[in-house]
């Protein structure tokens, strides 16, 4: 797996650009494409990702792999939080059901810091589950990116 030198944006983050950045983040896990994301991170990238340590590109891509396996129909929200210099900090919503037709609605924070290049060199999520009515979903959109017009999580109420 190759990337390129650079991923635009690049820290220093104005605003601007690490509202770019995160939507970037968005459009691409919301692709549930694991070996697409994964080249936005570092080949040495560091997660935490609830009780989950990943390291690498190559983990990276299991992790995402098995995780799409069991959050199907999965949709998400990112909203920048804070950022400074190098780093990023979001909170998002995302929403899914498992196997058994059982809908949840997955909120969580996450601090990423950028190498110069671009890439997310680690990453730390903190999420929680909570089971929600397929009538309480909130995101109905195509699955694929989410279209410009529609609300994020601000004005979602989340």
């Amino acid at each position: 797996m190759t990337a390129d030198a650079v991923r635009p944006p690049v820290p220093p983050f104005t605003r601007e650009t690490a509202i770019e950045k995160v939507r970037l983040a968005e459009d691409g896990w919301n692709s549930r494409d694991p070996r697409t994301v994964a080249l936005a991170y570092s080949e040495d990238s560091r997660w935490r990702n609830r009780a989950e340590f990943v390291t690498g590109r190559e983990a990276i891509v299991g992790f995402l792999s098995r995780k799409w396996d069991r959050e199907l129909d999965y949709r998400l929200i990112k909203e920048l939080w804070a950022h400074d210099g190098h780093r990023i900090a979001v909170r998002f919503a995302y929403e899914w059901h498992d196997d058994s037709g059982h809908w949840y609605r997955s909120y969580g924070n996450e601090n990423w810091e950028f190498g110069g290049d671009g890439l997310m060199h680690t990453r730390h999520a903190c999420i929680n589950d909570v089971p929600i009515q397929e009538s309480d979903r909130l995101y109905h959109w195509p699955l694929g990116r989410r279209p410009d017009d529609h609300p994020g999580l601000t004005d979602l109420g989340l």
